[in-house]
């Protein structure tokens, strides 16, 4: 079996896998504040990979007073 980190996703997959709509990637993507992604061709892609790169750079650590 591959390596799944690197699976491709199709823009409904990684909307789903960052529970957000499509559109939301659509709008991220357009901002450029989004996960990265790749177009071979038509299609959008995303790597699985990036996508838990992307949440992992957001996380938040609680601090406690």
């Amino acid at each position: 079996m591959g390596d799944m980190t690197n699976e491709l996703l199709t823009v409904k997959d990684a909307a789903a896998y960052l529970h957000v709509t499509p559109l939301t990637l659509a709008r991220w993507r357009k901002a450029g504040t989004g996960p990265n992604w790749s177009q071979p061709g038509k299609k959008v892609l995303y790597r699985k990979s990036d996508l838990d790169a992307w949440v992992d750079a957001r996380s938040v650590v609680a601090t406690t007073s």
